[in-house]
């Protein structure tokens, strides 16, 4: 279940009524999640991206930020719980340019928790994950030096990936209680160290398994679907799976870009 708001607290959720549609097996809120903070990047240890994710967050930050996760026996009874969880949030006002974001008025991530493992300019207190410079020579000496200066502003549109194979996985115990995960993933290893932070147990617990992948281009470096089956299975120790639709692809996924030189 997905948020309508860019910027919102969950204040009451109700998931009494819908957990007892025949079929529903769980129901997870916030509440019924670890909150130890972990990255979802996809990067060796000790990550530069900043430790500033929770698999269910009372605090959300986009539409299509995760509100609860719902898992039941057919797709049908899912989608019937999901119209009938009740949720109260409190609408807060959004970042919606990055010119303004950047020691703004509203911080994306208030927490005390929140962390960054690496020297690299990150401060959640002026909104920044990362931040740096770097200089060589004398700019103003080489510009004297020419004939022409020329002096413009460019502006890029936002790009995602789209791969043939949308972000899916599922998640299994084997008989040494050990949490199996099969992912449309690039990075087999450094899924498993995540999942291991959100899920709050040894990666000795965990493996992931890569089988061949319908395209990736960079944007399944990231966990992104791999969580929630996960966390379902470790509630209740039954199989779990999570398919994403070609929409919650784009609009709740990690893209990646990548320049590349021919």
């Amino acid at each position: 279940m997905r948020s309508p708001h860019a910027h919102a607290l969950v204040k009451e959720i109700d998931c009494g009524v819908a957990s007892k549609i025949p079929g529903i097996e769980c129901i997870l809120t916030w509440k019924d999640v670890p909150q130890k903070r972990f990255t979802m990047a996809g990067q060796t240890f000790p990550e530069p991206s900043p430790y500033d994710r929770l698999i269910l967050d009372r605090r959300l930050r986009f539409v299509g930020d995760a509100v609860a996760i719902v898992a039941g026996e057919t797709e049908a009874s899912v989608d019937h719980a999901m119209r009938l969880i009740k949720v109260k949030y409190e609408v807060l006002e959004p970042v919606l340019d990055m010119h303004e974001a950047k020691d703004g008025g509203i911080l994306v991530h208030p927490e005390d928790n929140w962390k960054s493992l690496c020297s690299v300019g990150a401060d959640n207190r002026r909104n920044l994950c990362a931040s740096g410079g770097e200089t060589h020579g004398d700019l103003e000496e080489a510009f004297a030096g020419c004939s022409h200066v020329i002096e413009r502003v460019y502006h890029t549109k936002a790009n995602q990936q789209a791969m043939m194979e949308t972000f899916r996985a599922y998640t299994y115990q084997d008989v040494y209680g050990r949490l199996n995960v099969v992912a449309s993933t690039q990075v087999p290893f450094h899924t498993r160290r995540i999942l291991s932070h959100a899920l709050d147990i040894p990666k000795s617990r965990v493996r992931v398994i890569k089988p061949r992948i319908g395209g990736g281009f960079g944007a399944k470096q990231t966990v992104v679907a791999e969580v929630y089956p996960a966390i379902v299975t470790v509630k209740t120790g039954k199989p779990a799976k999570i398919v994403y639709s070609r929409y919650e692809s784009q609009i709740a996924s990690s893209p990646v870009m990548r320049w590349r030189c021919g």
